[in-house]
């Protein structure tokens, strides 16, 4: 067989790359993710962000945040006040007649007061400036420290407001960096803020998968000089052996139910998709095939996976039962489609396609099979659906580093995220969470 999945391609390669176990571990660096758009929406709706009246007081300048994330959505466009001497926080102050006359259409005010405990009342208005209205508004009481996740809030409750879909700004994204001497599994906010690594090592790291909750993040380490899954806790960076069976344990991807997870298995010869519980019980194999099945994924609805095999000559996608079964093949366009992530709505999956020697990302309805190439890449790998479903996170390359990448369902709107101390690839975004 010519051709192999990318995820085999790839850990020939990170094999080589582990040479360096003997070097001592450095200090981690904790540079944030920097975010440039270069692509919009061609109908990005106008927004007017006033400075929150006393945010100086305090280093995450909430407005300054807001504004950020509502503009790197792509579908929002700044509409400046800068030329007001004095910035409301109250609709009794807005001189409606002027923000008219400069074409301000939708209005953000705010104002951030200090309680005695320490903590923080934070409160926003969205105005419709036309109709000199309040069309939301909400209060918080927070810790100071919690200030910028407050400001995703309300970037996120705004977004919904004037787009009807839900927001996405409070969401967290994990990937991993390779630095100069070892790999760090990174933990991040949407934007790339509040970065920090919560395992490293100088053996490879690879297929980090949030759990539901997002509580955990399993993942491949190869650091016992063998790939074998862990799951690894969020909040106490516990983490446990979920699969060290005999030959290679990978690609795992957790059911809809936080309960279950796939991961892919050659411990009975070549590769098969099994299952298996949280706590490592009830292994089960799901796929028989002589070929290579791999990276499966969970449909929304915890019914269905989508794998990734040969087993007809060239690698493509199939379809089964969440409790095994017949398997049916349905990419058909082109001799290479690898790594399939259904959306959030279950209505398309994303995928890698191969195209004139280039790896890119496209997209697939289920219902009528049309397919949509979405990059052009010379690498791409690795794409993972925001919680939304409107963006896809992917790994890709720029002047020979890797760096993330996002793109619109619709190929319109297009991001490239990097990160200063290393390479970055492997991206998994987190679920959609109800705040506390």
């Amino acid at each position: 067989m010519s051709e192999k999945p990318i995820s085999w391609m790839r850990r020939s390669l990170i094999q080589g790359a582990g040479a360096s176990a003997a070097l001592a571990l450095t200090p981690a660096s904790r540079a944030a993710l920097t975010i440039e758009i270069v692509g919009g929406s061609g109908r990005e709706i106008p927004i007017t962000v006033l400075p929150f009246v006393n945010q100086d007081r305090h280093a995450d300048r909430v407005s300054e945040i807001v504004l950020a994330d509502l503009l790197r959505s792509g579908l929002f466009r700044e509409k400046s006040a800068g030329w007001m001497p004095r910035f409301p926080s109250e609709p009794e102050e807005v001189d409606w007649f002027n923000f008219g006359n400069r074409g301000v259409e939708n209005l953000v005010m705010g104002i951030i007061a200090e309680r005695p405990d320490g903590r923080v009342a934070v409160r926003f208005r969205l105005m419709d400036a036309f109709k000199k209205t309040q069309r939301i508004g909400f209060s918080y009481m927070v810790p100071a420290s919690q200030l910028r996740g407050t400001a995703h809030r309300i970037a996120d409750t705004i977004y919904e407001e004037l787009t009807g879909e839900a927001g996405v700004f409070s969401t967290r994204i994990c990937y991993v960096v390779r630095a100069r001497d070892r790999f760090e599994l990174h933990v991040a906010d949407a934007d790339g803020a509040n970065a920090d690594f919560i395992f490293a090592h100088p053996e490879p790291i690879v297929s980090p998968a949030w759990s539901p909750d997002g509580a955990r993040i399993a993942y491949v380490s190869f650091e016992r000089r063998k790939p074998m899954v862990f799951v690894h806790s969020v909040a106490d960076a516990s983490r446990r052996v979920l699969a060290n069976f005999d030959g290679a344990n990978s690609s795992p991807a957790w059911a809809p139910d936080g309960d279950r997870l796939s991961l892919t298995l050659s411990r009975d010869g070549v590769a098969q998709v099994y299952t298996m519980r949280a706590d490592g019980s009830e292994l089960a194999r799901l796929t028989n095939s002589s070929g290579i099945d791999t990276e499966a994924h969970w449909s929304p609805d915890g019914r269905s996976l989508l794998f990734t095999s040969d087993r007809g000559g060239s690698p493509q996608i199939y379809r089964m039962s969440a409790s095994g079964g017949g398997a049916e093949r349905i990419t058909f366009e082109g001799n290479y489609n690898v790594t399939p992530r259904w959306s959030p709505d279950g209505r398309s999956f994303c995928f890698i396609q191969r195209n004139s020697g280039r790896y890119n990302v496209a997209i697939q309805d289920v219902g009528s099979r049309n397919a949509q190439l979405l990059t052009d890449g010379r690498n791409d790998s690795s794409p993972t659906f925001s919680p939304n479903g409107r963006m896809i996170l992917y790994a890709s390359e720029l002047n020979g580093r890797g760096i993330l990448a996002a793109v619109s369902r619709d190929g319109r709107i297009k991001q490239r995220l990097s990160d200063s101390s290393g390479s970055v690839r492997e991206p998994a975004w987190g679920p959609m969470l109800k705040p506390r």
